[in-house]
Parts: structure tokens; C-alpha cells; sequence
């Protein structure tokens, strides 16, 4: 997968809580990716084997809203995040990216 800013940033909010249940809206807020770049991310790390994703079973919502999908990482996604992020320390594209060096050095 190519290495992008919005690729780094959405490495970084899924391994923030590597073993926990993301949805789309709270993805894009903590990476800061918009939403129409952020699933084309998602669906190609679902197709790579580094994401699972299901729906939120809309007997359990009890708010009015609609169901959620929920992503979450498998084991090859934390390992594969974790060579992107090791990587991405080292180029010089991502120096100074929040984030990168102080939550995964």
C-alpha cells in the first residue's frame, strides 16, 4: 500500500487501541482524514487481510441512529502498521508528523 500523510495518520489512530472496535466517523476524527479518503483506506486495508469489518447489530443501538460498521485490526494489520510506521520514521515525508515518533518510537 502506497505510503501516504492520510495512510500514517489513520496507522496511527488504529494502533492507538489496536485490539478495540473503530467505526468510520470516529476514525476520521482521530486521524484528521477526511471521510472520502479515509474509506478508500479502509476498504483496501480490509481487502490486504489487515482489517475486519461488520455491522452493528441494530437490535443493541440505543440511540436513533443508524448501524455502525465496525473495523478491527488482525493480527497481520498490527503487524503490517507497525513496518508502515517504522518506515515512516525514517522517510523524510513524514518528519514532524504529530503523533508518529511520540506514541510509536
Amino acid at each position: 500500500m502506497r505510503r501516504t500523510h492520510a495512510l500514517i495518520q489513520v496507522a496511527i489512530a488504529l494502533l492507538d487501541v489496536p485490539t478495540g472496535r473503530h467505526w468510520g466517523y470516529q476514525l476520521s476524527k482521530a486521524s484528521g482524514v477526511r471521510s472520502g479518503v479515509l474509506y478508500p483506506i479502509l476498504t483496501r486495508m480490509v481487502q490486504e487481510g489487515w482489517l475486519t469489518t461488520r455491522w452493528e447489530d441494530p437490535s443493541t443501538i440505543q440511540e436513533r441512529r443508524p448501524p455502525r460498521r465496525y473495523y478491527e485490526l488482525t493480527n497481520q494489520g498490527r503487524l503490517a502498521l507497525g513496518g508502515v510506521l517504522a518506515d515512516a520514521r525514517r522517510d523524510t515525508r513524514f518528519v514532524g508528523l504529530p503523533g508518529l515518533t511520540e506514541r510509536f518510537a
